[in-house]
């Protein structure tokens, strides 16, 4: 339950007082909102007593009378746009005469609420005022999630980029100056590496705009009946060069032919994402499988290898995003740190778990779970 902080200043016993015994139990929800909001009341007699107050306490609401002994209501509402301080304002007052009002108004008064005033009439005014509240923090919270993903995006871009790019280049001036011979054949590793470093970079676009779709509103969503077993062997397809470069083999077992109710592309990312993984982080000549299989009505797809493992430390924050596992191992193992999440999300969005269990160096086991049918995560738009 969350509260919001209500300062009354009012020269009336009466209308301070009025003012706690109505909201002290009043609740405010809306459909849209994911807890109540309840009310905290100080009061203050004069304008100066509600400045200290202000300073002190940041109210998040405050029910000002214009007409007080000393500096005036219109005062104290300069002094609060002054501070800059979020504070939503409302005059409360009988004097509201048409200057006073715009004046207020022009000063960041929200609403006006005439003396005297009803239960009904002061309560109708505070959900409103909850409501921009909830939206407005619920706005900046995403303004700032916004900020964090996109330097994170940035960060991420300069690192990875920079190095296959500086990579590339120093290959092409060594071939352009004909440093190891003057034969095609002379420069068939750099040839190679520039190649890979292209394809780490293939694979960071990807993942950045796989990690894109989900973020943002999916309004694109083709949910159909989707073979599983066709992806997986799509997949393997996919990854199968990669594998025979490392040479290790990928076996497909189907012990049920499961179909879900998806997007077809959801369930690439999380097979390619999966697969890819098993034959990355695996050792050279291992092994990866992958079984598909239904219990009652979850679809059951586990990801095994015989890879380097992941120790207990390191899966707390497997999923994060942007997080990838640092150690002697994997210092030569390119990728964005965002494969796992976006995984996790797309999983989530069909109501959907992973777990993982691994040893180190023995390998690890990614378990998803999903329902056949189609959830309403799924059909959001």
């Amino acid at each position: 339950m969350a509260v919001l902080k209500v300062l009354v200043i009012d020269d009336e016993p009466g209308i301070r007082s009025g003012v706690s015994r109505i909201l002290n139990n009043f609740q405010v929800n809306y459909p849209f909102m994911d807890e109540d909001y309840t009310f905290e009341i100080q009061e203050a007699a004069t304008g100066e007593d509600g400045i200290v107050i202000i300073d002190r306490d940041k109210p998040d609401i405050l029910l000002l009378d214009n007409k007080l002994p000393g500096i005036q209501g219109i005062e104290v509402l300069e002094y609060v746009r002054n501070k800059k301080y979020d504070i939503v304002v409302v005059m409360i007052t009988s004097y509201a005469s048409l200057d006073v009002a715009l004046k207020a108004h022009k000063f960041g008064a929200t609403d006006f609420i005439p003396k005297p005033f009803t239960p009904q009439e002061l309560k109708s005014s505070i959900e409103n005022i909850t409501k921009q509240q909830y939206l407005k923090r619920i706005t900046h919270r995403m303004n700032e999630e916004g900020k964090k993903v996109r330097y994170q995006f940035l960060s991420v871009l300069s690192h990875e980029l920079k190095a296959p790019l500086n990579a590339i280049e120093g290959y092409l001036r060594m071939m352009q100056e004909k440093q190891s011979g003057d034969r095609i054949e002379d420069y068939v590793t750099p040839i190679e590496r520039s190649l890979q470093r292209i394809q780490g970079m293939r694979n960071l676009i990807m993942d950045l705009l796989d990690f894109t779709k989900i973020q943002l509103e999916r309004k694109d969503e083709k949910i159909e009946e989707v073979h599983l077993s066709n992806i997986a062997s799509s997949a393997i397809v996919t990854v199968q060069p990669y594998a025979i470069q490392m040479e290790v083999s990928i076996r497909l077992t189907v012990k049920t032919d499961a179909v879900i109710m998806a997007d077809p592309t959801d369930m690439e990312i999380i097979f390619n994402n999966l697969i890819s993984n098993s034959v990355k982080y695996n050792r050279r000549g291992g092994k990866a499988e992958i079984i598909i299989d239904c219990e009652k009505d979850d679809v059951v797809i586990a990801f095994t290898d015989t890879g380097i493992g992941i120790t207990e430390t390191d899966r707390e924050n497997l999923f994060a995003e942007f997080v990838r596992i640092k150690n002697e191992k994997t210092r030569n193992i390119s990728g964005s740190g965002l494969g796992l999440s976006i995984v996790k999300k797309v999983i989530e969005l069909y109501n959907g778990i992973i777990a993982v269990e691994s040893v180190a160096d023995v390998g690890s086991t990614f378990t998803v779970r999903l329902p056949k049918k189609q959830t309403v995560n799924a059909q959001q738009t």
